[in-house]
């Protein structure tokens, strides 16, 4: 049997990247998904992937979507299991002594907005229907919540922050959801973009030059991951194989802790 047969997820931030990667994951292990999405195209690709995905356009970091992409989740397939977030924004490993200070305010805001704000904005609005399901919350971490250097300063800062979301969420929302992460290593194939608030919203992480042979030579595993080696977490933490977890983040790094 599928680890997922029968279960019905929302995806906040599935249609690139990570997200998309275990959107398909769900989908071959049985889920019914919706996926709350910002940009017009991928919700046009994401709505051609048949019956059992349901894309909603919307901003993961305003209230009134998360809470309009519950109610259309449960309206098209009938329940909700599981909420994953996947919505991220980079800094450019811009330390703070180098932020403008005309811009630290505005980089600051759109920092937490976006990388934390995001999650909890998921997390409040499907939390009473994930109750009713004894469902889970699973939420995209970063090495860059445990190790300095893989960002920087706001983008740590944000980072970190989620871990102490995850930690915290599980203890409110205790027994009847359960609330885990993922911290991703640095990742191939992503659409991760820099902050507007830095000037940098046309760059992308993955068009750094030299990148995947970067990410080999950090890891003791030597891998340079891509979105789908990250995916197998995702289910696991969104299945009944994990219920007795609550609290834990899965780091999928290529063994960062083991340098």
């Amino acid at each position: 049997m599928s680890w997922l047969a029968g279960k019905v997820a929302l995806l906040s931030g599935g249609g690139s990247g990570i997200g998309r990667a275990v959107l398909d994951a769900f989908l071959e292990e049985g889920a019914s998904i919706g996926v709350l999405e910002r940009d017009g195209d991928k919700c046009a690709a994401l709505s051609r992937l048949g019956d059992r995905v349901h894309a909603v356009r919307g901003d993961a970091t305003a209230a009134e979507d998360n809470a309009r992409a519950v109610d259309e989740t449960l309206e098209r397939f009938g329940s909700l299991d599981t909420v994953a977030t996947f919505v991220g924004v980079f800094d450019g490993y811009t330390p703070l002594a180098e932020i403008p200070p005309e811009r630290f305010d505005a980089a600051f805001a759109e920092a937490f907005s976006v990388n934390v704000a995001s999650v909890l904005h998921a997390a409040r609005a499907a939390a009473p229907r994930l109750e009713r399901s004894r469902g889970s919350i699973v939420v995209t971490c970063s090495s860059s919540s445990y190790w300095p250097g893989r960002g920087g300063t706001l983008y740590v800062a944000a980072k970190h922050a989620l871990r102490g979301a995850v930690v915290q969420l599980a203890h409110e929302l205790a027994p009847g959801v359960r609330v885990n992460g993922v911290a991703p290593g640095g990742t191939l194939a992503t659409d991760l973009r820099g902050m507007a608030g830095l000037g940098q919203a046309g760059e992308r992480l993955d068009d750094r030059p030299g990148r995947e042979a970067a990410l080999r030579a950090r890891t003791p595993l030597e891998v340079a991951l891509r979105p789908e080696d990250h995916a197998g977490a995702y289910i696991y933490l969104a299945s009944d194989r994990a219920r007795g977890l609550t609290g834990e983040i899965v780091r999928s790094d290529g063994g960062l802790a083991a340098r």
